[in-house]
């Protein structure tokens, strides 16, 4: 048992541990690939994120234009 822990110790020691910036850009950056997840939405989001504009106001009115040209 104590052998398991300290190969997992050394593993988990020896992998970078992302910050939220880079957990968010990760995310932003693959959103339109996850199952299930509308390709328009995902990239109205991915793109308000990118641009730094990425608000409750902004993400409610960029879904209320994709709702309007559907």
């Amino acid at each position: 048992m104590i052998l398991i822990g300290t190969i997992l110790n050394k593993r988990d020691m020896n992998e970078k541990v992302k910050s939220g910036k880079e957990v968010l850009e990760d995310f932003f950056s693959n959103i339109e690939s996850i199952d299930g997840v509308d390709k328009e939405i995902a990239e109205a989001l991915s793109t308000l994120y990118v641009m730094d504009k990425f608000t409750d106001r902004n993400v409610v009115n960029a879904l209320i234009d994709l709702r309007k040209e559907g």
